[in-house]
């Protein structure tokens, strides 16, 4: 049995889950993509924010430990939404893979070369 793509079926079921509550990213108009955006942000926003909750970032509270299992939770749902935000941006998962290969190759070159300076320009062929 052929192992399935997994980024693509990541995005596949996103789409099929978005659908279901009734939320159509191929379809929207570009105001209904900067309020799913929004959305979007907004919930990965919190769900960063649980995630740090996870873990023992209060210095002066000696009780707290990390709570793995809910970081790792929070990590998914950041997925959740991170995908839906790609879907209204219309980008696939091919679309999404192609770009970090090359935002990593821009990432390598800033680290080559010290990145002392913010280039804007070394990003446009994303």
């Amino acid at each position: 049995m052929e192992t399935p793509d997994q980024l693509r079926e990541l995005f596949r079921m996103q789409q099929s889950l978005n659908e279901r509550i009734g939320v159509r990213t191929d379809s929207m108009s570009e105001t209904e993509q900067v309020t799913w955006l929004l959305n979007y942000c907004r919930a990965m926003t919190q769900e960063l924010a649980e995630l740090t909750d996870s873990v023992p970032w209060k210095w002066w509270a000696k009780y707290q430990k990390i709570d793995l299992q809910n970081a790792r939770v929070e990590v998914v749902d950041l997925f959740h939404f991170l995908i839906s935000a790609a879907q209204v941006l219309g980008m696939s998962a091919d679309d999404v893979f192609n770009a970090y290969l090359k935002k990593n190759a821009v990432n390598f070159q800033r680290q080559d070369s010290g990145y002392t300076e913010k280039d804007a320009d070394d990003s446009r062929h994303i």
